[in-house]
């Protein structure tokens, strides 16, 4: 499953305000490895995520996020079970 290119775009926006401004972000970036993005980061960056959607990420489903990409389809997953 590819992700929408709209959320690709949204979750980028928000990840530029929250790692360096030297940080390459693609769909494959690795929120980890590549961002460098810790616990307490992530937390901020799933709240930012939320508001921009309207949605609410279930915990469980944050164990299948490794890259933006993943991020993206368990987002767009979650937007078509609320429609």
């Amino acid at each position: 499953m590819k992700a929408d290119q709209k959320t690709l775009s949204t979750i980028t926006n928000i990840l530029r305000q929250h790692v360096s401004k030297e940080a390459k972000i693609e769909a494959s970036t690795n929120l980890e490895a590549d961002l460098s993005i810790d616990s307490l980061k992530s937390m901020e960056i799933l709240a930012a995520v939320e508001d921009a959607f309207d949605i609410s990420i279930p915990i469980n489903v944050l164990s299948e996020v490794q890259t933006v990409e993943d991020l993206a389809i368990q987002i767009d997953k979650l937007l078509k079970e609320t429609e």
